[in-house]
């Protein structure tokens, strides 16, 4: 018996000491206030003023860019609000397009970019096609596609010839110009040889 007790000893201070920690734990979590997560709201982290965002193709050639007065960053949706944007496309393979608005905001991968107030989309003239102009309050832009578009009423100036209708889709890369309801079109005679702005290829 003599023999044993040690060892029953050291049994019961271990058990007393594994007790007395797992008690020790217990009363600390009750005792100290964890703060609860952080509640992601949309409001602002981060800003900056003269704010530019440039992005570049595989090749590192820069093909988009996009820039205003003010910028901020909300953390919930990991969105940008640029103020007095202007976004530029600059693709080798297509026309350069130039677009402006009071507002963009861009969403988390920058794959799609919402410009809203007095939104303007032109595209520069070149030896073989006219300008072309979009205006609509709100217009929409993929850049990795290379498109814009808009649901709402808009006003399409291709040339001298002026088109306004509610639904619009320009693929710069194609060229293709679709009016989803036309309610008013003038065709300049000027631009009678070539494809009148509702058709293909403006």
């Amino acid at each position: 018996m003599r023999e044993r007790l040690p060892a029953l000893v050291t049994i019961v201070l271990l058990i007393a000491l594994v007790g007395g920690t797992w008690w020790a734990a217990e009363y600390t979590q009750r005792s100290v206030e964890v703060d609860p997560p952080r509640r992601l709201t949309h409001e602002p982290d981060a800003w900056a003023d003269d704010f530019v965002l440039v992005r570049s193709n595989d090749q590192g050639v820069a093909v988009n860019r996009l820039e205003g007065e003010h910028m901020k960053h909300y953390p919930d949706d990991d969105s940008y609000e640029v103020f007095d944007a202007r976004a530029i496309s600059n693709r080798i393979d297509s026309p350069i397009t130039i677009a402006t608005a009071d507002l963009a905001v861009m969403n988390e991968n920058g794959e799609r970019i919402t410009m809203q107030g007095d939104a303007h989309v032109h595209r520069v003239p070149d030896a073989e096609r006219k300008a072309l102009d979009v205006r609509s309050e709100t217009l929409i832009i993929l850049p990795d596609e290379d498109v814009v578009y808009t649901d709402i009423p808009a006003l399409v100036v291709n040339g001298n010839s002026t088109m306004r209708g509610t639904g619009m889709r320009y693929n710069n890369l194609t060229r293709q110009l679709e009016v989803y309801a036309a309610s008013d079109v003038k065709i300049s005679g000027q631009d009678r040889q070539a494809p009148p702005p509702a058709t293909s290829n403006p």
